[in-house]
């Protein structure tokens, strides 16, 4: 039985946040983005957490209202020149267990009004990292295909040489 997270007020919710990037639109429906975003984003993260440990007992997904897996809906406008205050999107990370003493990739959903996506990495590694990284690669190409090109990702041609 599939479960659905995110609704069609998910969305109108953050369209509306986009065109009133307020302090005072924003408290007055703070319970609209707590009812049609952020529970339902940790909802979701609540229940990967099982299929995340299944992949990995490292991985986590961490289902706290701050401080877990999901961003925080404040921009850090300390050095942006766009100073709206709320991020018009929604995104959670699933990271590694020791993320803050390693470098670990993790995986990241992003939920938007016209640009929904779900990636998986590692951000900014540092260059000792990024070169072991691109060595692996360069030594292990088939491997990159597989991971890159398989069934999984809804690759038809799975199979082909490419």
């Amino acid at each position: 039985m599939s479960k659905t997270y995110f609704s069609k007020a998910t969305f109108t919710f953050l369209r509306q946040l986009a065109r009133n990037n307020n302090r005072e639109w924003f408290q007055a429906h703070a319970p609209a983005y707590e009812r049609h975003v952020r529970d339902p984003f940790l909802a979701l993260i609540t229940d990967l957490q099982a299929p995340l440990a299944k992949l990995s007992p490292h991985l986590r997904a961490d289902p706290r209202k701050s401080g877990g897996s999901l961003f925080r809906i404040y921009r850090d406008t300390r050095f942006a020149n766009d100073k709206t205050p709320y991020k018009t999107w929604a995104g959670a990370r699933f990271f590694h267990e020791r993320r803050r003493e390693i470098e670990s990739p993790s995986f990241y959903l992003h939920i938007q009004p016209g640009g929904c996506f779900a990636g998986g990495g590692i951000w900014h590694p540092q260059p000792a990292t990024l070169a072991r990284i691109r060595d692996f690669l360069v030594d292990n190409p088939a491997a990159w295909k597989r991971a890159t090109r398989g069934k999984a990702l809804g690759d038809s041609n799975s199979g082909a040489n490419s």
